[in-house]
C-alpha cells in the first residue's frame, strides 16, 4: 500500500492499489463503451444544448446571456454562473445502465475553497427522490467524497424531516442523522491544478472512485444499486476543465 503525505490536512493519505475492475484496461475488455466525447468542436451559443453531442445543460437557459460552457482546443471549460442562475452548472448526458460508470480527464484551473467537481448519476423518472439525484463522487480541494443521495438526503421523506426540524430551530432527528452518516464516505485528498484521470464506477451496491490509477475511495450503500442510471451528470459550482469523457456499461 502506498503512503502519500497530505500536507494540507497534516495526516498521511493511504491509497489502495487499483483493482483490475477499476482500470480502463479492464473496462475495455469487459464493458461496452456507450459514449465518448473529446470536445473537438465549437459550442453553439449559450443555451441548454450548446455543447452539442447530446449534452444538455439544465441551468444554461436560466442565464442565456452568460457563457458557462466554452469548448476551447478540445477542452470543455466550465465556469458556473452559480449566483446568477441560482444553481451550480448542471451538465448531463444520457447513460442508461445498471452497472457502469465514466472515465474522465479533468483539472481545476485555479485553486480556492469553491472548487468542486461533482459527478455521478441521475434518474429523473425515480419517484420520491429530489430531482432524481442518485449518487455522486465529489472532488474538493482537501477531500474526496462518495455519497448515496437516493436513500440519503435526496429522499423526499428524509428531506422533509430534516427541513421541518431545522425550520423549528431544532436539530436533525437522531435516527435520521445516524442514517445519513452511513450514506457517504469522505477521505483526504490533496487537489492541485494538474490534469488527472478519474474513474467513477457503480457495481451493485458499491461505488468506487479511482484517480490516476489509485483507488482513492469505495463505499457500499443501497442507492448505488439503483437499476437505471439514466444520466451521467456534472454539477460544478465554480470552474473545472474537462478534456475527455467515456461512459461505460459493464456487461
Amino acid at each position: 500500500m502506498n503512503s502519500i503525505l497530505c500536507p494540507l490536512l497534516l495526516i498521511p493519505l493511504f491509497v489502495a492499489p487499483v483493482r483490475a475492475q477499476d482500470s480502463t484496461a479492464w473496462l475495455e475488455k469487459h464493458a461496452t463503451l456507450v459514449f465518448h466525447d473529446a470536445f473537438d468542436r465549437e459550442e453553439q451559443g449559450n443555451l441548454a444544448k450548446a455543447i452539442g453531442n447530446g449534452w444538455n445543460s439544465a441551468t444554461a437557459d436560466r442565464v442565456p446571456e452568460i457563457k458557462q460552457a466554452d469548448l476551447d482546443d478540445g477542452i470543455l471549460k466550465v465556469a458556473s454562473a452559480t449566483k446568477e442562475a441560482g444553481h451550480a452548472a448542471h451538465i448531463h448526458h444520457e447513460a442508461g445502465f445498471t452497472d457502469g460508470g465514466a472515465v474522465i480527464r479533468f483539472r481545476f484551473p485555479e485553486m480556492n475553497r469553491d472548487e468542486v467537481l461533482q459527478l455521478g448519476f441521475v434518474d429523473r423518472a425515480t419517484q420520491g427522490v429530489h430531482a432524481g439525484h442518485l449518487c455522486y463522487g465529489l472532488v474538493r480541494q482537501g477531500t474526496v467524497t462518495l455519497v448515496d443521495h437516493k436513500t440519503g438526503i435526496m429522499n423526499l421523506e428524509n428531506r422533509r424531516r430534516r427541513d421541518e426540524a431545522l425550520a423549528k430551530g431544532g436539530k436533525i432527528p437522531a435516527d435520521l442523522e445516524a442514517l445519513l452518516k452511513t450514506k457517504s464516505v469522505t477521505v483526504p485528498f490533496k487537489a492541485d491544478t494538474e490534469w488527472h484521470e478519474l474513474i467513477l464506477l457503480t457495481v451493485g451496491d458499491e461505488m468506487r472512485l479511482t484517480l490516476d490509477g489509485n483507488l482513492v475511495a469505495t463505499h457500499r450503500s443501497a442507492g448505488f444499486a439503483h437499476p437505471m442510471k439514466r444520466w451521467f451528470s456534472f454539477l460544478i459550482p465554480h470552474t473545472v476543465w474537462i478534456d475527455d469523457v467515456r461512459i461505460w456499461k459493464i456487461r
